[in-house]
């Protein structure tokens, strides 16, 4: 094959330039138009990120420290939310649960010494509860209730301290005096129902919230899922539900998105309830369909074709602010981590997922075609490992030191053969993978193949999508980028003084 020396190949990046920046113009006008529209919230305003204890996934939750970083890295107005539990003097306290145990470090301080048994909404408990001490006495180790603007009150336990004699209401009252709480919430229907009068003409809103669907309501005894078929009645005294993410996006046993979604954020909508979705969190067990990542998780509550969740109680608020706060985005490979780099499927999927700009590493192949390929060496990306191509494979030092087959030995023709769609060699997997996705056979064809960079640890990237997707030459992805909702694409390209090749 001749050699491509520098002066040849400059023309050639200046080319793709040129087609980059007369693509942006019109480009521009319909990202300003999509970023223009409306969320489909109950009200059209931005969802709100409410900080679960603060930014509790990264520091001790309901803490200053929390709280203040939850502030100071996320979104303006975000909300700070306290579970509030009652001290024996009737002080209220964030904590995150009726117990002190998980949360704070009372095991060390007091040891056994204080450890009680009760039984909470009908279940018992054994621990140090907040009841059983006065105020004083837990001043040095856990945060009193902040005072802050922007404020999310949750009264999860109200029945279980009226039976101590303690009242959730007067302290919610009381503190209502001198502070301005913008949320209040309760999975109690009572408790809702007796401040429903007293709050109606103030801009605190209050907010039923959902526990799991089989769990039972104590003061109505009913279930949460049959409360959930009647959000009329739910209307009459709050002006918006909190729900488990799982209510709105269920996951089935193979951890796949099941489809379509709930109805439950738009009849709510239809019956004037905003909608919260609770319990998300980095470092929880997503979904393949969120690609291991946080943050198109929270694209799907808040920036899909049907739906917008009028705000998010979060473990990590600043992962939520930056999904709602609308950066700009531009694909690795397309939607890579969704379909193999570098193919149709995965860039129509980047757009879908709201990319602003897509991306071609651009490679050569040996008749001289421009494609968009992740790699020179198709040993990444490809299947080329399994098909007869490998007797091509050869060691250029200047590009690596590993055996390689170069998207220059072959012709797009060659490369082309993936189309043909057919799977290829089994690969290890755990057993719940290959229950999915069956046996593979071999193939002389080159497949698409998703890229895998923590295979060795079991993680795998959407097995049931793993070989999908046809491969672009540039001028399809020029042709296929230029009437798409963008702002713009983004082209690469490395090794512009081709190795001579014996």
């Amino acid at each position: 094959m001749p050699s491509c020396g520098r002066g040849s190949c400059l023309p050639l990046l200046a080319l793709v330039l040129v087609l980059f920046y007369c693509s942006v113009g019109s480009a521009d006008a319909q990202r300003r138009a999509r970023r223009s529209s409306p969320w489909r919230t109950l009200n059209g305003d931005a969802p709100v990120v409410v900080a679960k204890g603060g930014h509790s996934g990264l520091f001790p939750g309901y803490s200053q420290i929390a709280y203040n970083a939850a502030m100071q890295a996320s979104l303006p107005g975000t909300l700070l939310w306290c579970d509030v539990q009652l001290t024996k003097d009737g002080l209220g306290i964030c904590l995150p649960d009726v117990r002190m145990d998980n949360g704070t470090d009372i095991d060390e301080v007091f040891s056994n010494k204080g450890r009680s048994s009760y039984v909470v909404n009908g279940v018992p408990m054994t621990g140090h509860f907040p009841l059983d001490f006065d105020s004083a006495k837990l001043s040095q180790d856990v945060l009193a209730l902040p005072g802050q603007p922007s404020l999310w009150l949750n009264f999860q336990y109200n029945m279980f301290y009226s039976q101590h004699n303690l009242s959730m209401r007067s302290y919610l009252l009381s503190l209502a005096r001198t502070s301005v709480i913008d949320f209040v919430s309760s999975p109690e229907v009572s408790f809702l129902r007796g401040l429903a009068a007293r709050f109606s003409r103030s801009k605190t809103q209050l907010v039923f919230r959902f526990l799991e669907a089989d769990a039972t309501e104590p003061s109505m005894n009913q279930t949460y899922d049959s409360l959930l078929k009647n959000l009329t009645f739910i209307k009459t005294f709050a002006s918006g539900i909190l729900v488990p993410r799982n209510y709105i996006w269920p996951v089935n046993a193979s951890l796949y998105l099941q489809q379509p979604n709930t109805s439950v954020v738009l009849g709510a909508h239809k019956a004037g309830l905003k909608v919260f979705a609770a319990d998300f969190a980095n470092d929880n067990i997503l979904a393949y369909d969120y690609n291991y990542n946080p943050i198109s998780e929270y694209l799907h509550f808040v920036d899909n074709n049907d739906f917008s969740v009028d705000g998010i109680l979060t473990d990590s608020p600043v992962t939520a602010s930056e999904a709602i706060g609308i950066p700009m985005v531009i694909s690795h490979h397309g939607a890579s981590g969704v379909y193999p780099g570098c193919t149709d499927l995965a860039y129509q999927q980047a757009v879908d997922d709201g990319a602003d700009y897509i991306d071609c590493p651009v490679q050569v192949t040996k008749d001289l075609v421009l494609i968009c390929m992740n790699d020179v060496n198709l040993f990444k990306g490809t299947t080329v490992a399994k098909s007869p191509y490998t007797t091509r494979s050869s060691v250029i030092p200047e590009l690596q030191s590993e055996q390689g087959v170069f998207t220059f030995n072959l012709t797009w023709k060659e490369i082309q053969q993936n189309l043909k769609r057919k799977l290829f060699l089994q690969i290890s997997l755990p057993k719940i993978y290959r229950r999915q996705c069956g046996t593979y056979e071999h193939s002389h064809n080159i497949r698409s193949q998703i890229e895998t960079p923590l295979l060795k640890y079991g993680v795998v990237r959407n097995p049931l999508k793993s070989n999908d997707g046809a491969f672009m030459t540039l001028t399809n992805f020029l042709t296929f980028a230029k009437d798409k909702s963008l702002s713009g694409i983004l082209i690469s390209i490395e090794d512009l003084q081709r190795p001579k090749i014996k």
